[in-house]
């Protein structure tokens, strides 16, 4: 097999065994009805997502668009469910939004409905960022866009600076929860390996936050068809393609693995693969410099979806196309397996108190994580009074909930008069 062949013959043989296996296991379940009437067809749930992918812009605030769509407008879903994949999509790693399209697929049509949703929603996020990484390698030195990023650098800082100035309100209740976020903080800062890190928080959470969680209601227990068939035929599809990879591409296979790693402990939504990912490939593997990786922050807000797409643009820089496809694969692949394997038992995970604060914990964690990317976000930018004014200016408009993508697109058109 030629090398340069060998990512189109891998995608193709992971598609296929995926698929195939997905029908094979849905038709062998007798626990999910072969009865679909009343329920959309795969195309129409495909190009629902398509379209919602095209002007997902704000990464979680998405999440009332889906509503909008699959339960006042189509009505697939009735409100409680919907608020049940919220809860689920916002426990486990990977980005919330692209989690929910796949939860809304598996609960209307099962495994089959979430691939093609989570396909749907995310291609065009992927072939903007695709197109964007080729220019960029071959612009990036241009005077113009060299003070555009340099703007729009200080521009990051303070987005950051604002989730970690939205999580933290949002999930530092008391002294101790502060303490478990503080104590990340710093453990980040020292580059302490992350899944201790999050281990760590965990077993935290579990010690310090003594509230119980109220009790849930039986209503929607087990209305969602088991997995377990084709999540064990999915799983053996994916260990075949990264087993292709180790003996034929190494480099593509590290970066498959490295991706993998960093979707498995992102909790807290896309934001948290970022500061993962600077950490491990700026800090750790030196595949390019922070600068580097701040401009594929940038152009990652241009692009509808979640923001853990960046992770399209390391891969071009670092491997070129393969790259770029196999990184885009690898960041989103853990998350929605471990979305289709816990989806069906949620309910029960999620009523037990040791559960609730282990992930309260968590999310603590994932405060500190972003205060200290924001440190380290901050050191790596050339300060003078105009990058303060900008970074401070874009800090104020996000408190006050402007739109994140008029933030970017007043600082790319103001960035060449001042820089």
């Amino acid at each position: 097999m030629k090398r340069n062949l060998l990512p189109l013959a891998l995608a193709t043989f992971w598609t296929i065994v995926s698929l195939v296996s997905t029908v094979k296991a849905e038709g062998l379940n007798q626990v999910e009805s072969t009865d679909t009437r009343g329920k959309p067809k795969l195309l129409e749930l495909f190009l629902s997502f398509l379209r919602m992918g095209l002007t997902a812009f704000g990464g979680p605030a998405m999440i009332a668009y889906l509503r909008k769509m699959a339960v006042e407008k189509k009505q697939w879903l009735d409100s409680e469910s919907f608020q049940d994949g919220v809860a689920l999509c916002q426990t486990i790693p990977g980005a919330t939004v692209m989690q929910m399209a796949a939860y809304i697929g598996l609960k209307v049509r099962g495994v089959r409905g979430a691939i093609v949703s989570y396909i749907g929603f995310g291609l065009p996020a992927f072939f903007l960022m695709l197109a964007l990484s080729f220019a960029y390698a071959r612009t990036h030195e241009l005077p113009t866009v060299v003070s555009i990023f340099s703007g729009l650098q200080a521009v990051i800082v303070a987005v950051v600076a604002n989730a970690t100035y939205s999580f933290g309100r949002t999930s530092l209740k008391s002294w101790k929860n502060a303490a478990i976020a503080l104590a990340a903080a710093v453990l980040f800062g020292l580059m302490a390996n992350p899944a201790l890190i999050i281990l760590l928080a965990a077993l935290l959470g579990m010690l310090l936050n003594g509230k119980q969680p109220s009790a849930r209601s039986a209503a929607h227990l087990n209305t969602m068809p088991h997995t377990t068939i084709p999540l064990l035929l999915f799983l053996l599809a994916s260990a075949a393609a990264f087993v292709l990879l180790f003996f034929f591409q190494k480099e593509l296979f590290d970066l498959a693995i490295l991706m993998s790693k960093i979707d498995l402990i992102a909790f807290g939504g896309g934001f948290a693969s970022i500061p993962l990912m600077f950490h491990e490939i700026v800090e750790v593997r030196s595949w390019m410099d922070a600068a580097t990786f701040l401009n594929g922050i940038v152009l990652g807000q241009f692009t509808p979806g979640p923001i853990v797409i960046t992770a399209t643009f390391v891969g071009y820089l670092v491997r070129g196309f393969q790259g770029a496809f196999i990184a885009t694969i690898a960041i989103f692949l853990p998350s929605f397996l471990i979305l289709v394997g816990i989806a069906p038992w949620f309910d029960r995970v999620r009523s037990s108190p040791w559960f609730s604060r282990a992930i309260g914990g968590i999310l603590c964690s994932f405060v500190g994580l972003l205060l200290s990317v924001t440190i380290r976000f901050a050191l790596n930018i050339h300060w003078d009074v105009v990058h303060a004014i900008f970074a401070a200016a874009a800090f104020v408009a996000l408190v006050f909930k402007l739109d994140i993508l008029w933030v970017i697109l007043a600082g790319t058109l103001i960035s060449p008069f001042v820089f």
